[in-house]
C-alpha cells in the first residue's frame, strides 16, 4: 500500500509539474498581461496627475476670495479647491484601478485564448510528430490558416515528412532489390549442388561443371557485397570530412582503369580515344579509383561490337573533370536520372544479366563525398556520356601533398 501511495503521489507530482510548466502559451499570455497592466497603470497615473494639475482655478484669484456653495455656505476659495482636488483625484484613482483590473482580466483571458488559437498549428505539429511511425508517414498537418510564420512552419514540416517518406520508400526498395540480387546467385549455387548431389551417376566432369557454376555465382555475390560496402562507405562520407585526403590525379586512375579493361576492349574491338591531361583533386584515392573504374567498366560493358569509347580528363584551375563516353544501346534522356539509382540498369530495375546495377550509384556517392557533381547525357544513336566534376586541388585550401603508390582502379558493380 505504501508503494502504491508513493507511486500515486509521484504520478500526481509529475502531472502537476506538467501542468505548471512554462509553456509558450503561458509565457505569451503573461507577457501580454504584463504589457497591458503596465500600460493601463501608466495611463491611470497620467490621468490622475492631469486632473490634479487641471483642477486649480483659484490659483488665479486674489487671496481671501470666498466661494458660495449651492447649499448657501461660504468657504475660502483655496480650501474649496483642495477639497475638490482630493475628491476628484480619489474617485479617479479608485475608478481607474477598478477599470484597470477589469481590463487586465479580460485582456489576459483574451490573450490566453488568442495565443492558444495561434499556437494550435504547433500543437498539430507536435501531435503529428508523436503519431509518426513507419506505418503513418502518410499523415500531414495540412494547415489552412493565415499565410504567416506558423503556416511556413507547417509547410516546412509537411515537406520534411515528404522527404522522409520518400527516403523510407527508397530504403525499402533498396533492401528488396539487394535481397533479390543476393538471393539469385545463392539460389543458383544451391540448385547446382542439390542437382549434382542427387545424381548418382555424376562423374568428375559433372562435378567440375558444378564447381565452375558455383564459383561464378559466388564471384557475383562477392562482387555485389563489395559494391554495397563501397556504396555505403561513399554515402557515409557525403557531406562529411573524408577519412583520407590525398592529392590525386584523375588521369592516373583513369589510365589504370583503361589498362585493367584492355583485354575486354580488344575482345569486342572497341576504338578508344583518350585525352588524359593532369586533373588533380583532393580526396580518398581508393574511392576515386572506384569512380574511374566503374565509369570505364560501364562504358565497355554496355558498348557493342566495334563501338567507340572516348575518355578525357582536364582542369580549369577551379574544377577537374573526367568525361567517359561510349556508344551502345539507345537510352532515353528521361531515363538517365534513374541510372544513378541503385539496382537500375538502363533505367529499369533488375533487368539484364550483366552487372549489379550499382556502378553509377557508387559514382554519384563518391562525387557527393568529394563535393563534386556528375551528369550524364544520352547520345544520339545510342550510348551515354558521363561527366564528373570535382573541386581542383588548387582550389582546395590546405590540400595535402601528393603521395605515390596508388593502386590501380578496381571496377565494382555495373550500371
Amino acid at each position: 500500500m505504501t508503494g502504491l501511495a508513493a507511486t500515486a503521489t509521484g504520478s500526481a507530482d509529475a502531472d502537476r509539474r506538467l501542468r505548471l510548466r512554462p509553456t509558450l502559451r503561458l509565457r505569451l499570455t503573461l507577457l501580454n498581461g504584463v504589457l497591458l497592466v503596465g500600460a493601463g497603470a501608466i495611463l491611470v497615473l497620467l490621468a490622475w496627475l492631469l486632473v490634479r494639475d487641471a483642477l486649480r482655478p483659484t490659483d488665479e484669484l486674489l487671496p481671501g476670495t470666498t466661494v458660495v456653495l449651492a447649499d448657501g455656505r461660504t468657504v475660502d476659495a483655496g480650501e474649496w479647491q483642495r477639497q475638490l482636488v482630493d475628491v476628484s483625484s480619489g474617485e479617479l484613482l479608485v475608478k481607474g484601478l477598478l477599470a484597470l483590473l477589469a481590463i487586465s482580466v479580460v485582456g489576459v483571458a483574451g490573450a490566453y485564448a488568442v495565443a492558444g488559437r495561434t499556437l494550435r498549428p504547433l500543437q498539430q505539429v507536435t501531435a503529428t510528430a508523436q503519431r509518426l511511425g513507419e506505418a503513418t508517414l502518410d499523415q500531414r498537418i495540412g494547415y489552412s490558416g493565415a499565410d504567416d510564420e506558423v503556416a511556413d512552419l507547417a509547410k516546412t514540416f509537411d515537406a520534411m515528412l515528404d522527404r522522409i517518406a520518400a527516403s523510407f520508400e527508397t530504403q525499402k526498395r533498396f533492401v528488396a532489390n539487394a535481397s533479390h540480387e543476393l538471393r539469385t546467385p545463392l539460389a543458383v549455387m544451391r540448385t547446382e549442388i542439390d542437382v549434382t548431389l542427387s545424381d548418382d551417376e555424376a562423374d568428375i566432369a559433372e562435378y567440375r561443371r558444378m564447381a565452375t557454376v558455383v564459383r561464378d555465382a559466388s564471384e557475383r555475390a562477392n562482387g555485389l557485397v563489395d559494391a554495397l560496402l563501397v556504396l555505403a562507405r561513399s554515402e557515409a562520407q557525403a557531406g562529411r570530412r573524408l577519412g583520407r585526403r590525398t592529392e590525386c590525379d584523375l588521369a592516373g586512375g583513369t589510365a589504370n582503369a583503361l589498362s585493367a579493361m584492355r583485354r575486354e576492349m580488344e575482345r569486342i574491338g572497341l576504338r578508344v580515344q583518350t585525352s588524359l591531361e593532369t586533373a588533380s583533386v583532393v580526396g580518398d584515392p581508393g574511392l576515386l579509383d572506384r569512380l574511374a573504374g566503374n565509369l570505364i567498366e560501364n562504358a565497355v560493358r554496355y558498348n557493342h561490337l566495334h563501338g567507340r569509347l572516348w575518355v578525357r580528363t582536364g582542369t580549369d584551375g577551379r574544377h577537374s573533370w573526367l568525361v567517359v563516353g561510349n556508344t551502345g544501346f539507345e537510352v532515353d534522356q528521361a531515363d538517365v536520372p534513374g541510372l544513378f539509382e541503385p539496382f537500375r540498369r538502363g533505367g529499369r530495375e533488375r533487368t539484364g544479366a550483366r552487372g549489379s546495377g550499382l556502378g553509377l550509384s557508387i559514382v554519384r556517392a563518391v562525387c557527393d563525398a568529394h563535393g563534386g557533381t556528375v551528369q550524364a547525357v544520352a547520345q544520339p544513336g545510342g550510348g551515354l556520356e558521363v561527366t564528373v566534376r570535382l573541386p581542383s586541388a588548387d582550389a582546395v585550401p590546405g590540400a595535402p601533398a601528393p603521395t605515390d603508390g596508388r593502386g590501380g582502379a578496381k571496377p565494382v558493380g555495373g550500371r
